[in-house]
């Protein structure tokens, strides 16, 4: 079925569907403006199966959730297929623990893929989910390797966000789900400012519409969905040839990188 094309209200960026439905969501908070991208955006020869010839235009997804996170973030990863050919990195916000691999071992009764729980000076380059422990701030360096921090309170969904885009650039996608607060609203712009994609969950299905909210006011998500929706438009994005090309989306005239 061919995909539907949506007109989506000013506040929604105007951005258009990736699948037959896109869900809609009400901000509360002033936009909050988001730069041009600084790098353009270029395609990489993918086969049907996933499988280039050449390097993938995305390399990297990066995910934060904290209050009903585990219900959106499993919807996401089920929807993906095993052969889903980058990296996944999953924050959700916990504290630590006594068992720091329990939402490895919950999420990975939810896909096909291979998930693991992080660790110090992990290398983040092979397919499949790594999940950042509670009680940990994860940032990624330029060799793509994991550094953990211990912290007291909840976050790291920003820190992470933005040390992606830092050493990946254009290749990297972010994604906010639910929860309360800002978490991931500087990483949005950061990742849109080195020219990768952001998507958001549509507010009207989060727990908490906190996140997705301040996210989407700034202008930088490229595409506002429900849970089960954002699997699809990643492999649209990543997998599917010209499919990066196809559904890429204008910054909009007021986003720029200040609040």
């Amino acid at each position: 079925m061919t995909p539907r094309l949506y007109r989506m209200r000013p506040w929604d960026c105007s951005r258009r569907a990736v699948s037959e439905t896109v869900g809609r969501a009400e901000v509360a908070t002033e936009p909050q403006l988001c730069p041009a991208p600084d790098t353009p955006a270029t395609l990489g020869d993918v086969s049907a199966t996933g499988q280039g010839t050449r390097s993938l235009r995305f390399e990297l997804v990066v995910i934060v959730a904290s209050l009903g996170g585990l219900e959106a973030v499993s919807a996401v990863l089920a929807g993906l297929p095993g052969s889903f050919p980058v990296p996944l990195l999953v924050v959700q916000h916990s504290r630590r623990t006594q068992n720091p691999d329990r939402l490895s071992w919950l999420l990975g009764r939810r896909t096909t893929l291979p998930v693991q729980t992080a660790q110090q000076g992990l290398w983040i380059g092979a397919p499949g989910v790594t999940v950042i422990p509670g009680g940990s701030t994860a940032t990624l360096g330029e060799a793509r390797r994991l550094h953990l921090t211990d912290v007291d309170g909840l976050g790291g969904g920003d820190a992470l966000l933005s040390s992606a885009a830092a050493a990946a650039g254009s290749a990297v996608i972010g994604i906010v789900l639910t929860g309360m607060l800002r978490d991931g609203t500087e990483g949005v712009r950061a990742i849109k400012r080195h020219g990768g994609r952001v998507l958001a969950q549509d507010p009207a299905t989060a727990r908490a519409r906190g996140m997705p909210s301040s996210a989407i006011a700034t202008g930088c998500v490229d595409f506002v969905l429900p849970p089960h929706r954002i699997a699809p438009a990643l492999v649209t994005l990543i997998m599917a040839p010209g499919g990066a090309d196809l559904f890429s989306v204008p910054t909009l005239p007021w986003a720029r990188l200040h609040a």
